[in-house]
């Protein structure tokens, strides 16, 4: 990550990473034997599961399902546009990054499906609703409006509110509690 900070994702090599390690080449070698992707993709999913840990930290007195959502959607969005080594690897080197960051999708998506589904257990779902279909769909929304809102001004508590209202559970939840 300091490397990044300093040269961007293209700029570093493995020297520069065991010199700021304060070890030999061939312990990054050891430890990364496919060498810089190796490096650099480890690197990538060690961050995202540092930020989701947050988010889970974040949320975790939340009192129900809406308020899980309305708080991870804002500091999610808070956290992403706040990276400054993220924001600049987007706009200068996004090739590297999106590669890797795509590649971990699939396993991102259970994590977030998996920690909602046991949510949905304390709510009265819509007529038809499969719980399983219903927590993939709420990830699947979650995951793309946390960087990508669209319309929506994630700082605005109260559009964050409608947004989770209107288009996350309304078609989730039973009318009455959606």
């Amino acid at each position: 990550m300091a490397c990044a900070e300093v040269k961007g994702l293209s700029g570093f090599a493995l020297e520069d990473v065991a010199a700021k390690a304060g070890v030999a080449r061939a312990s990054i070698y050891r430890h990364f034997p496919g060498g810089r992707a190796q490096l650099i993709e480890d690197t990538i999913a060690w961050e995202v599961a540092r930020f989701w840990a947050q988010l889970v930290e974040a949320v975790a007195d939340a009192e129900d399902l809406a308020g899980v959502l309305e708080r991870g959607l804002s500091e999610a969005h808070r956290a992403i546009e706040g990276h400054d080594l993220l924001q600049r690897l987007l706009a200068n080197e996004p090739g590297e990054l999106l590669s890797s960051l795509l590649a971990s999708e699939p396993v991102l998506h259970d994590v977030v499906r998996d920690h909602l589904r046991p949510l949905l257990d304390h709510e009265e779902l819509a007529a038809g609703v499969d719980v399983d279909d219903a927590a993939d769909y709420l990830a699947r929304m979650f995951e793309t409006c946390m960087s990508s809102p669209g319309r929506w001004d994630l700082d605005d508590a109260e559009q964050v509110r409608r947004l989770v209202a209107t288009e996350f559970l309304a078609g989730v939840l039973a009318p009455d509690e959606a």
